[in-house]
Protein backbone atom coordinates (compact mmCIF):
# COMPACT_ATOMS: atom_id res chain seq x y z
CA UNK A 1 0.00 0.00 0.00
CA UNK A 2 1.62 3.67 -0.45
CA UNK A 3 2.41 5.87 1.58
CA UNK A 4 -0.87 9.09 1.60
CA UNK A 5 0.25 12.09 0.37
CA UNK A 6 1.47 14.78 2.48
CA UNK A 7 -0.74 17.02 4.37
CA UNK A 8 0.35 20.26 5.06
CA UNK A 9 -1.59 21.54 8.62
CA UNK A 10 -1.40 25.00 9.49
CA UNK A 11 -2.31 25.18 13.29
CA UNK A 12 -2.00 27.92 16.06
CA UNK A 13 1.19 26.61 17.97
CA UNK A 14 0.96 29.11 20.60
CA UNK A 15 -2.05 27.14 21.88
CA UNK A 16 -1.17 24.74 24.29
CA UNK A 17 -4.85 22.80 23.63
CA UNK A 18 -3.42 22.38 19.47
CA UNK A 19 -0.03 21.64 20.45
CA UNK A 20 -1.18 18.67 23.19
CA UNK A 21 -4.01 17.40 20.53
CA UNK A 22 -1.26 17.55 17.82
CA UNK A 23 0.99 15.30 20.08
CA UNK A 24 -2.19 13.08 20.54
CA UNK A 25 -2.78 12.82 16.49
CA UNK A 26 1.09 11.99 15.89
CA UNK A 27 1.07 9.55 18.66
CA UNK A 28 -2.54 7.88 17.69
CA UNK A 29 -1.28 8.14 13.81
CA UNK A 30 2.65 6.27 14.69
CA UNK A 31 4.36 9.76 13.60
CA UNK A 32 2.88 9.78 10.49
CA UNK A 33 5.42 11.09 8.43
CA UNK A 34 2.37 12.07 5.86
CA UNK A 35 1.79 15.27 7.88
CA UNK A 36 4.10 18.15 8.10
CA UNK A 37 2.79 20.66 11.16
CA UNK A 38 3.48 24.38 10.12
CA UNK A 39 2.85 27.08 12.99
CA UNK A 40 0.66 29.69 11.46
CA UNK A 41 2.73 32.66 12.95
CA UNK A 42 6.03 31.05 11.26
CA UNK A 43 4.36 30.70 7.98
CA UNK A 44 2.30 34.42 7.75
CA UNK A 45 3.65 35.37 4.53
CA UNK A 46 3.04 32.40 2.78
CA UNK A 47 -0.72 32.27 4.36
CA UNK A 48 -1.10 35.80 3.08
CA UNK A 49 0.18 34.84 -0.37
CA UNK A 50 -2.51 32.14 -0.80
CA UNK A 51 -5.28 35.02 0.21
CA UNK A 52 -5.31 33.97 3.74
CA UNK A 53 -5.53 36.85 6.87
CA UNK A 54 -3.01 35.24 9.05
CA UNK A 55 -5.04 36.35 12.05
CA UNK A 56 -8.22 34.38 10.67
CA UNK A 57 -5.82 31.41 10.62
CA UNK A 58 -5.38 31.40 14.05
CA UNK A 59 -9.16 31.11 14.54
CA UNK A 60 -9.12 27.87 12.05
CA UNK A 61 -7.16 25.09 11.49
CA UNK A 62 -6.37 25.02 7.70
CA UNK A 63 -5.20 21.86 6.07
CA UNK A 64 -3.56 22.03 2.51
CA UNK A 65 -3.45 18.24 0.65
CA UNK A 66 -0.21 17.45 -1.98
CA UNK A 67 -2.32 19.22 -4.65
CA UNK A 68 -2.40 22.46 -2.84
CA UNK A 69 -5.73 22.88 -1.97
CA UNK A 70 -6.49 24.37 0.84
CA UNK A 71 -9.44 23.22 3.40
CA UNK A 72 -10.36 24.87 6.68
CA UNK A 73 -12.52 24.14 9.60
CA UNK A 74 -14.22 21.00 10.31
CA UNK A 75 -13.51 20.60 6.83
CA UNK A 76 -9.79 20.48 7.60
CA UNK A 77 -10.14 18.55 11.05
CA UNK A 78 -12.30 15.90 8.90
CA UNK A 79 -9.57 15.54 6.01
CA UNK A 80 -6.76 15.20 9.01
CA UNK A 81 -8.96 13.03 11.23
CA UNK A 82 -9.86 10.07 8.18
CA UNK A 83 -6.05 9.60 7.99
CA UNK A 84 -6.13 7.76 11.54
CA UNK A 85 -7.92 4.52 11.48
CA UNK A 86 -9.70 5.38 15.20
CA UNK A 87 -10.31 8.96 14.68
CA UNK A 88 -12.37 8.18 10.82
CA UNK A 89 -15.41 7.19 12.71
CA UNK A 90 -15.10 10.74 14.44
CA UNK A 91 -14.44 12.36 11.30
CA UNK A 92 -17.98 10.66 9.75
CA UNK A 93 -19.52 11.95 12.80
CA UNK A 94 -18.47 15.62 12.54
CA UNK A 95 -19.38 15.79 8.97
CA UNK A 96 -23.15 14.65 8.75
CA UNK A 97 -25.49 17.52 7.68
CA UNK A 98 -26.64 18.70 11.06
CA UNK A 99 -23.81 17.55 13.38
CA UNK A 100 -20.97 19.76 11.24
CA UNK A 101 -22.92 23.36 10.97
CA UNK A 102 -23.73 22.63 15.12
CA UNK A 103 -20.10 22.09 15.95
CA UNK A 104 -18.96 24.60 13.54
CA UNK A 105 -20.72 27.74 15.24
CA UNK A 106 -19.29 26.05 18.95
CA UNK A 107 -15.72 25.42 17.72
CA UNK A 108 -15.75 28.94 16.26
CA UNK A 109 -17.16 30.82 19.20
CA UNK A 110 -14.64 28.51 21.56
CA UNK A 111 -11.84 29.52 19.42
CA UNK A 112 -12.64 33.14 19.94
CA UNK A 113 -13.03 33.03 23.20
CA UNK A 114 -9.51 31.49 23.92
CA UNK A 115 -8.10 34.04 21.87
CA UNK A 116 -9.57 37.05 23.32
CA UNK A 117 -8.64 35.48 26.82
CA UNK A 118 -4.96 35.00 25.63
CA UNK A 119 -5.20 38.38 24.74
CA UNK A 120 -4.42 38.03 20.43
CA UNK A 121 -7.53 38.96 19.56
Amino acid sequence: MSEPATLKVYYDAGCPICRRDRRRYERWSGGAASVEWLDVTDHADYLRARGIDPQEALKSLHVENDAGRLCHGLDAYILLMRRVTRLRPLAWLIGLPLVKPLLGVWYHRWVRRRLRREGRL
